[in-house]
Parts: C-alpha cells; structure tokens; sequence
C-alpha cells in the first residue's frame, strides 16, 4: 500500500490536495465502521484516549497527507517522493531520544549517506534546485519530519487501540473539509483513466495501521519501511507510467505494443 501511494496520486490529476484526502479519509473510516459492526465493537470505547493521543494521531495522520500530497502536486513526482522517504532515515536518528534506544555510529553513518544520496539525486549531481519546485520540495521535507515525529512520538504513548485509528482518519477527513473549501476549488478527475487510481489511492490512508506497528522497535520499522521504495518502483514499471511533469498524470493509458 504504502508503495502504490504515489503512483496512484499522481495520476490523479489535479484534483487538489485537500479534497483528495478528504475524500480518501472518508472512504478509510467508512471502512474503519463496516469493521467495528462486523465485530460487534463499540468504536467510542476504543476512542477514549487522552488529548495528547488524538492530537498526535489525528495532526500526524492529517499533516502527513496534505504535505505529501501538496508535494506531489508541486514538485515532480520522483524527487518528491525520494525527499518524502528520508522519513525511515530520521525515525532511525529520532528514536535515540526514546528510553532503550541508543544511536550508534553505523546509524548516523547510514543517515548521513542517505541524505547525501537524496541531495545528489534531487540535484542531479549537484547542489542546484529549481526554485519553481521549492514549495513542492518543501512540502515534502515536511511529510519526512512530520511522519518520523509521528512514528517516534506514537511509540511513547504506547499501543493506538485499531478502533481509535479509524476515529483519527474520520477527524482528518473533517478536518480537510473546510481546509478544502477555503484554499481550493473542487476539481473530479476528468475520464475514467484517472477515475480508478482516484478512488485506489484509499489504499494511502490505509497506512495509518502503521501507527499500530510502532509498538516495537522503531529501527527495525524503518529497516522494513526503507523497502517501499523499491516497491514503488515495481508498481510504475508494471503499470507502463512514467512521469510527465510536477503537474501531469503521466502516461495513461499504457502505450499500444
């Protein structure tokens, strides 16, 4: 799931960042509900939670995807996502500050190679960016902060019950409502071609059961999380996409062979 997020965003066209996390948000607890009726749950016991918890859930969950979303509407879609995904490389530096945790020299080794990497890469083997795409690549730096924090800080206030999860995806998808209404104009997508990875980019959201995950060692979170890349890269092969631009869906339908 979380390999297919950007593929699936990007070809859904202009459809603002806001209104498509609303709408993915939505899809997410409406699923989260069929769950609790189908075992008989009561989901307001599991939402009993202190305020520090919905905080942190709802503005991790909700951060996240406007960030990553509004990053790959501004900036392309490649060097987007490669900054998003410096977030496994800042859990593993960030969980030094939870109790039992000790950042070793291979740790700040790996990090600071990781980073090199992603700052030649993105300038194309050198320190130069185009600044038309410094908002999008801001965006991005901050779903890589805002997710880390996110995994780190989870981990402090213990087990998320699955039913309160299903709570912060409902709140981020009010929240994104107004936000949606205020700074955008509603925009569907424009043929069918777009329609379906519309609707399968529900599968994004779903990655807020990774929060579930933050139970255990947040290292070896990031060791697992650091394949999704190379996931991703499988996804776009397999669908025949490539992109065209910040702005552009790509190349779809796949080209005749």
């Amino acid at each position: 799931m979380w390999a297919g997020l950007a593929l699936l965003t990007a070809m859904t066209g202009g459809v603002p960042p806001f209104q498509l996390l609303a709408m993915c948000f939505a899809v997410a607890s409406a699923v989260a509900a069929l769950v609790w009726l189908a075992r008989g749950e009561n989901p307001l016991r599991q939402m009993r939670l202190p305020a520090a918890v919905w905080l942190l859930g709802v503005g991790g969950l909700f951060g996240y995807h406007a960030a990553y979303f509004t990053a790959l509407r501004h900036a392309p879609v490649v060097e987007a996502s490669l900054i998003a995904y410096l977030w496994p490389l800042l859990i593993v530096v960030f969980s030094a500050l939870l109790p039992g945790e000790r950042l070793r020299a291979h740790h700040l080794l790996g990090a600071g190679l990781g980073f090199a990497g992603a700052v030649l890469l993105i300038g194309r083997g050198g320190l130069s960016f185009e600044a038309r795409y410094g908002a999008g690549y801001a965006a991005a730096v901050a779903c890589a902060l805002i997710w880390s924090s996110y995994s780190v800080l989870s981990r402090r206030v213990g087990n998320i019950p699955t039913g309160a999860v299903g709570g912060f995806c409902l709140a981020a998808a009010t929240l994104a409502v107004p936000a949606h209404l205020i700074f955008e104009t509603t925009q569907w997508p424009r043929d069918s071609c777009n329609g379906w990875p519309f609707w399968a980019s529900v599968w994004g959201p779903s990655a807020a059961l990774f929060s579930l995950g933050t139970s255990a060692s947040n290292t070896a979170i990031s060791k697992c999380s650091a394949r999704s890349p190379t996931a991703r890269r499988c996804f776009r092969r397999c669908c025949w996409w490539q992109p065209a631009g910040p702005q552009s869906v790509g190349h779809w339908p796949p080209p005749a062979r």
